[in-house]
């Protein structure tokens, strides 16, 4: 049985004071009937997997690069993430397409790096408004998901995100319809490219505005195992209803 999975990313935002909330989250779900990831800033990393240790909480990245090591200032590789102690690692993000104009080919070096470590991907898609407007959304998503995902990607070792970059931040949500579209037409096209079983097994979380008053109506959606949550996972008052909406369909 798939466990659903309530991931936060914190983006570039806490200090090791904001860490006190992984003990609030941890103790609010003793017992989680889903996975619970938190993606602090990379100079938390280690501090995270020592606080949340024996916990429901697991902690991830937001980042890598693709390369074991090397001359790459700045960067820090898969190897170093698992070496803090997490587990996962989150690559594709718009923000990270758009701020530092990273390809889909480099997410799939990036993602290939992760799983050859023994570390999960999540891989982020999505759409521009513009290209929603012009009625491109999963041609842009076909295309992102082709040259993303690396052929090893298993359900055991990589999560889908689906992030419509409009809805990233702003306010604004997809429809439910609008959601149910893009991740039953992700799911198909899993299924073809890795088969049946495989296909069915990756998790496909929803991204983008996700908060504790519209988590329960989205949750309740087709092929949706699950939310990366952004600023409402910084706070444990605010993404802890969000994780009690999806205990609620596990």
């Amino acid at each position: 049985m798939m466990r659903k999975l309530a991931a936060g990313n914190w983006k570039m935002n806490g200090t090791r004071a904001a860490l006190a909330e992984l003990e609030k989250i941890a103790a609010a779900h003793p017992e989680a009937a889903v996975d619970i990831l938190v993606c602090p800033p990379a100079p938390l990393l280690v501090q995270a997997a020592e606080m949340a240790a024996g916990s429901p909480v697991m902690i991830g990245a937001q980042d890598c690069h693709y390369e074991p090591s090397g001359a790459h200032t700045g960067d820090i590789s898969a190897a170093m993430v698992a070496d803090t102690g997490a587990t996962a690692v989150i690559l594709g993000h718009s923000e990270r397409r758009e701020d530092h104009n990273e390809s889909s080919a480099l997410v799939r070096q990036k993602a290939r790096a992760v799983l050859e470590t023994g570390l999960t991907a999540i891989i982020c898609l999505g759409e521009s408004e513009a290209q929603r407007d012009a009625a491109n959304t999963l041609d842009i998503i076909a295309g992102q998901l082709a040259t993303s995902v690396p052929d090893i990607t298993t359900g055991a070792n990589t999560v889908i995100a689906y992030e419509p970059v409009w809805a990233i931040g702003t306010g604004k949500t997809p429809t439910t319809e609008q959601i149910d579209e893009v991740h039953d037409f992700i799911r198909a096209r899993l299924v073809r490219r890795f088969g049946e079983a495989e296909g069915r097994a990756i998790r496909l979380l929803y991204g983008g505005s996700v908060k504790p008053g519209n988590a329960a109506e989205i949750f309740a959606t087709d092929n949706v195992d699950g939310a990366l949550v952004g600023g409402a996972s910084l706070k444990a008052e605010d993404f802890s209803p969000i994780i009690k909406a999806l205990e609620a369909t596990a």
